[in-house]
């Protein structure tokens, strides 16, 4: 039986130069669905207002321009655009955002008919200090302090969206606190900003001085409550 013939070496070479070379196989693993690769709207949106937070705060409101908000959030400024129209708007949103879900919870308290207005403002300043004061929300309140007299238009959205409706629910637990005896004072009640004042403070101490001499917020707030009740009057300690 006749041996079949064996190609040179050299013939062989050139037919495997001549096969095209297949790509390494992607592990199964890696691969990723082409919808998951697609960023979702709201992700997408809250990256937006992520990075604009970011970047008002490092470079002021004035300063800041929204290319430099799209690039922080990776997206491209058309992109931006189908989200928000302008600077304003895409302030306004981040007030909405951060703040709304943080008065909601305070006046979800203040409705519970089985909590008193004392232990409601407690809570109120409890959530305040964990949920502004320890996350990036107090960046906005530093925000519109510096920059709300140089843009009325940003303190009018922070005064419509925030102020007043934070004073409306202070207000109500004051007065329910001079009525049930808690207050030493109607004075909270006529001036709702007298128990507000301490969290401004705050915010102001850990902007200008935090670094150098840190705050007791949880005291400041507790002895500023204990100053609205009239505690320590009388001689008593």
């Amino acid at each position: 039986m006749a041996k079949a013939q064996r190609q040179p070496r050299n013939q062989k070479d050139k037919v495997a130069r001549a096969r095209p070379r297949r790509a390494p196989a992607e592990p199964k693993h890696t691969r990723k669905p082409a919808r998951a690769r697609r960023m979702a709207p709201e992700v997408r949106r809250q990256t937006i207002l992520k990075a604009a937070l970011a970047t008002f705060a490092e470079r002021g409101f004035a300063a800041a321009r929204l290319d430099d908000v799209a690039a922080r959030a990776g997206v491209a400024k058309g992109t931006l655009y189908l989200y928000f129209h302008s600077k304003e708007a895409l302030f306004e949103a981040l007030i909405r955002d951060a703040i709304s879900p943080l008065l909601a919870q305070v006046g979800a308290v203040a409705a519970a008919p089985d909590m008193a207005p004392t232990k409601a403002l407690e809570t109120f300043y409890s959530l305040f200090e964990r949920q502004v004061l320890g996350t990036d929300r107090k960046l906005l309140l530093r925000l519109i302090i510096s920059e709300g007299v140089r843009f009325p238009a940003l303190a009018e959205i922070y005064y419509r969206e925030v102020v007043t409706r934070g004073l409306g629910l202070v207000r109500s637990l004051a007065e329910r606190a001079v009525k049930d005896g808690s207050f030493a004072t109607t004075a909270p009640a006529r001036y709702p900003q007298l128990v507000i004042a301490p969290l401004l403070l705050a915010v102001i101490w850990d902007a200008l001085f935090g670094k150098i001499d840190r705050l007791d917020v949880a005291g400041l707030l507790s002895a500023h409550l204990e100053t609205l009740k009239g505690k320590g009057r009388k001689g008593t300690t």
